[in-house]
């Protein structure tokens, strides 16, 4: 099939992530501007130093006049320094090297193209000439299918997959089969079996018109020591291509994220359901009833892919994540074919992992599908510490004896959240498993893991030391005991409540009182390194709070202009997925770009999600809004495209009757995924006829009613779940990002409420805080812009705590033509 022209993504990862490193343009990895008679050679599937896997996809740019047949491609696999561009040692073969040429052709898009095959780990020197002694070579920089690539030195113990052919978890990837079936009482995709194919499969029509049984090809392999899948539609029994593949894949990728937040050492699954390790249960009718936008995706001709690395419950660390994410897609565009644009799914640690890899690894995806979000794990993290101190503070038996009584009201009110339900499950089910380094993690055995008296050297369980690259270790000025007897720092905790003044707002507002304001900040306390409660506040190693900023731990959006965003979501009982996260996710856009229009949020009734419907309807949706970017072919930024593309129909909602009919479909709110099932989708063909009269009404009644009632302060909060946080509570802002802050003086004459405090009691809080109070008019300390595309290692593989940039792309360099004149 012809290949289609991709302005949005052009067709490879490595375009992307050149196009953001660079500053320029999307365009493929390795290409340098040149004249037009020189050779250029550029690697598509990857930038030309971070292939993997002993292969890589290769263009070849000939000047106009070259005759293709008379091209000779040869690979020195022993190269040595370069000594310039004079060097003649590329004007010909020499022994030991091997003639590639074979691999090269012109393909269906009129490209020489081809994938080199056999490149040994390290560095490996491709060259391309022609018989008038004109050429180029280019140096590829090819890393182990083990991994790592750019994450740094992996975390240590690692149990791999029984079947597993060595230390680095290899093993050749597997195919299995499934189908969906006529029967609409079969929930999800069966088991399918080419050999002896069932009677009830069910065809399916793609989004460009090609109808096809209903099979699904799955690939599962490992890669960076843990599991990928690639699904697809396939046509048992005949051809794939890479330059030709089935007709029915329309080019599109689709990635489904995990959710919570935790670090194992070992393999895992990777996950392929919309809400996989948040609410699924692992009851497929209940996770159809939910949504089921991965079966949406492939039936109309999208490919799906994940990571074990890139569920956040398996992995909650930006860079090994996205670095899982890219060399699938390598492997991916190097062996099914070109890809149009990749967009991403996930609810609570997947709403995490899409949206600090598109800012920190900006690229990988061009649309977030979001829901239950969060935009990274430390902002939340920050909110979770509190609860963990707080709910020590009011459940000790103190409270019962020292006459300084809260009632559960009093205790929202400093919490900032309606129900104190929320600070219990954010504490029990996430904080503790996620920072606690006594909590068992998978792979690790009781014996293996830390224990500060009787096994200090042991592993730590908790996402910050699982991710010790990026936070650097601790220095040895602030060792603790256990650091000093095994001779290295644990890695540096961003975790600070120093000035923090807890129930300021609450106290303002004769919520609490003047000696319950006191009290709790003189008792609160703080986490030491090993998040055990201590009299003093928290103290967040220095170092360790810059790097979670500049590397994206803490997600600023400094680069996000160039990704499309729905976040769908829906009232938080108090299950810890505050809605408010969506709206501090928008502040934070609007402070880095000056507006949030390429985020589009659709609030609902259904709990966490907003309407079971929305998962099938964001997709949809966010693959129109590309479609229109990817044929606007004007000269202008991709970031203007992402906004001046939006379709019309696609702005904010307040509750899912705003979405009934669309472009898209006939969506029904809450039973509309079952009723998609029963009817095989027939509603929607209804929707031609239909759209016409709803689109009219909705804008014009529905969509007024609900944007008054949600846009009427505090009812809008009340409607939307947009609650506080302890911090906002203590005078922080809506962007949530201030993870340690300034300090200013304690003064009396602020605001301490109606009745101020009185002089013992102003002594008593002078006493809590001798640094002074938190400004947060100010910046937290550290605060940077995500730098995107750090690496965590050298050439050899050593360690580069808090990362470096990575730097320019390789360019292939010329010779015997323009370049030697």
């Amino acid at each position: 099939m012809p290949a289609r022209a991709l302005p949005l993504s052009i067709a490879t990862v490595s375009a992307l992530v050149a196009s953001m490193l660079l500053g320029v343009a999307p365009a493929p990895a390795s290409a340098a501007p040149s004249p037009a008679e020189d050779i250029v050679l550029e690697t598509l599937s990857n930038r030309a130093d971070l292939v993997f896997d002993d292969n890589a996809l290769v263009r070849i740019t000939l000047p106009d006049e070259a005759d293709p047949d008379e091209l000779r491609v040869w690979l020195k696999r022993s190269p040595k320094q370069s000594t310039g561009l004079d060097d003649t040692r590329h004007s010909s073969r020499r022994k030991g090297d091997r003639d590639v040429t074979a691999a090269f052709a012109e393909r269906p898009n009129g490209e020489i193209e081809g994938v080199v095959r056999g490149l040994r780990v390290g560095s490996n020197e491709l060259t391309a000439r022609l018989p008038d002694g004109r050429g180029a070579w280019l140096t590829i920089t090819n890393h182990p299918r083990g991994g790592p690539i750019f994450s740094g030195p992996q975390l240590q113990p690692w149990r791999c997959q029984p079947t597993a052919t060595d230390a680095q978890c290899n093993q050749e990837p597997t195919t299995s089969w499934l189908y969906r079936s006529t029967n609409p009482l079969l929930d999800g995709l069966q088991p399918y079996d080419p050999a002896n194919p069932p009677r009830d499969v069910a065809t399916t029509t793609t989004d460009e018109g090609v109808t096809v049984p209903f099979v699904v090809r799955v690939e599962t392999g490992y890669q960076n020591r843990d599991q990928y899948r690639i699904a697809v539609l396939w046509q048992p029994g005949k051809p794939w291509q890479r330059w030709r593949p089935q007709q029915q894949w329309n080019n599109k990728l689709f990635i489904p994220h995990g959710g919570s937040c935790g670090v194992d050492h070992e393999t895992g699954t990777a996950p392929t359901a919309d809400y996989a390790g948040t609410f699924d249960l692992g009851i497929p009718v209940v996770a159809d009833a939910l949504g089921d936008s991965p079966t949406v995706a492939l039936g109309r001709g999208f490919a799906m892919l994940s990571t074990a690395l890139a569920n956040t419950g398996h992995n909650c660390n930006v860079t090994s994540a996205a670095e899982s994410l890219m060399m699938a897609k390598e492997h991916l565009v190097e062996t099914y074919g070109d890809l149009r644009y990749t967009i991403g799914s996930g609810c609570s640690g997947g709403s995490i992992a899409q949206q600090t890899i598109a800012n920190a690894y900006p690229g990988i995806y061009q649309g977030l599908v979001v829901t239950c979000s969060y935009p990274d794990s430390l902002s939340p993290g920050l909110q979770f510490s509190d609860y963990h101190l707080l709910r020590k503070y009011f459940e000790s038996s103190e409270r019962l004896t020292d006459g300084k009584f809260w009632n559960p009201l009093q205790w929202a009110a400093v919490e900032g959240h309606l129900l104190p339900l929320n600070a219990v499950t954010a504490d029990e089910g996430l904080f503790k498993q996620a920072v606690m380094p006594t909590h068992p993690c998978a792979g690790v055995s009781d014996q293996e893991r830390y224990d500060a008296e009787n096994n200090p050297g042991g592993v730590r369980c908790s996402i910050i030391d699982g991710a010790i690259n990026v936070f650097g270790p601790r220095p040895e000025s602030v060792w603790t005991p256990q650091e000093k007897q095994i001779g290295r720092g644990f890695a540096g905790s961003p975790l600070d409540n120093t000035g923090v003044q807890y129930g300021l707002e609450a106290l303002r507002s004769g919520a609490i009182t003047p000696e319950q304001f006191v009290d709790v900040n003189e008792k609160i306390g703080g986490l030491d390194i090993d998040v055990q409660p201590r009299a003093q506040r928290s103290v967040a190693d220095p170092t360790a709070l810059t790097n979670a900023y500049r590397s994206g731990m803490v997600n600023t959006a400094s680069n996000l202009s160039d990704v499309a965003i729905i976040d769908h979501r829906g009232p938080d009982p108090g299950v810890a997925h505050d809605a408010r996260w969506a709206w501090a996710m928008r502040d934070r856009l609007t402070r880095e770009q000056g507006h949030a229009d390429n985020q589009v949020i659709w609030y609902g009734v259904t709990p966490l999600i907003g309407d079971p419907s929305y998962s099938k309807e964001a997709l949809l949706a966010m693959d129109r809004w590309l479609a229109s970017v990817e044929a606007d072919e004007r000269s202008v930024a991709l970031a203007d495209k992402i906004v001046q593309d939006r379709p019309g129909d696609l702005h904010d909602r307040c509750t899912q009757t705003q979405g009934v009919s669309s472009e898209d479909g006939l969506f029904l709110p809450v039973a509309d995924p079952l009723v998609d099932d029963l009817t095989g989708g027939a509603l929607d063909g209804l929707n031609p006829a239909l759209n016409p009269v709803l689109d009219p009404a909705l804008n014009l009644v529905v969509d007024p009613v609900s944007d008054l009632v949600c846009g009427l302060g505090p009812v809008s909060d009340l409607v939307k779940t947009d609650f506080a946080t302890p911090r906002i509570v203590a005078g922080d802002n809506n962007y949530s990002d201030n993870a340690k802050c300034q300090l200013k003086p304690l003064r009396r004459t602020d605001d301490y409420g109606a009745f101020g405090l009185s002089d013992a009691q102003w002594t008593r809080l002078e006493a809590a805080f001798p640094e002074g109070v938190c400004d947060y008019s100010k910046p937290s300390v550290g605060f940077t812009k995500t730098l995107p595309w750090l690496t965590y290692q050298r050439a050899d593989g050593s360690v580069v705590y808090g990362g470096t940039p990575m730097g320019a792309a390789p360019r292939s360099t010329p010779f015997g033509g323009a370049a030697d004149e």
